[in-house]
């Protein structure tokens, strides 16, 4: 039981770090840093989306409208901290 709460936090973590890639690539596309018309750039960008944009998008529905300021990743994040902590600190106490 133990492995699979480790697989868990392992995985919240991952998907952590591919949120925070996502915005950092986001900002860089919309500041016109890299070059939007390279297929590589294109693909990053394309598995970044689809990666988050299903967490995202929820959330996304239940924001207000911020004037284009999208908070959603930080809330994402937020949530994502709160689910490891509360693996780490109650249901895996419980189970060792």
């Amino acid at each position: 039981m133990l492995a699979l709460i480790q697989t868990i936090v392992m995985a919240l973590d991952l998907y952590w770090w591919i949120i925070i890639a996502s915005a950092i690539f986001s900002w860089l596309y919309a500041f016109n840093v890299v070059n939007s018309r390279n297929q590589f750039v294109g693909s990053i960008g394309n598995m970044l989306y689809r990666l988050t944009e299903p967490a995202l998008r929820p959330i996304r529905r239940f924001m207000p409208d911020l004037g284009g300021i999208d908070i959603s990743p930080i809330i994402l994040l937020l949530i994502l901290f709160f689910l490891r902590q509360f693996i780490l600190t109650s249901v895996a106490p419980l189970v060792l």
